[in-house]
């Protein structure tokens, strides 16, 4: 069974028993939601999500591409690949590195 998160996004086909997940246990999340792709799934319970995005620079009067890594806890219900895009929310950090969660894979 799997509860509502307060975020429009589609619950998993799975459960798990994880205290910290935030649609089967009671982790609460705030603030942020970020899209990015997944670059490295060899942690357990977590993925490193890489985001993308343009930066105006006013020296040149042009846009330059930047991306920003950001460490995410991932449930044992959601399943999720390296290349996947995925649907991250902040939450209380979780330990030193990791205070958001993979709320849904898009592809």
């Amino acid at each position: 069974m799997t509860k509502n998160i307060g975020i429009q996004v589609k619950s998993p086909k799975r459960t798990c028993t994880n205290k910290i997940c935030p649609f089967c246990g009671s982790l609460s999340l705030r603030g942020k939601l970020v899209t990015g792709t997944i670059v490295s799934h060899k942690a357990k319970n977590m993925v490193v999500v890489e985001r993308e995005y343009s930066r105006f620079v006013s020296k040149y009067k042009r846009y330059e591409r930047s991306q920003s890594r950001i460490h995410a806890f991932i449930s044992d219900c959601i399943d999720a690949r390296e290349g996947n895009k995925v649907k991250i929310a902040e939450c209380r950090p979780l330990s030193k590195t990791i205070s958001f969660a993979v709320v849904e894979v898009s592809e």
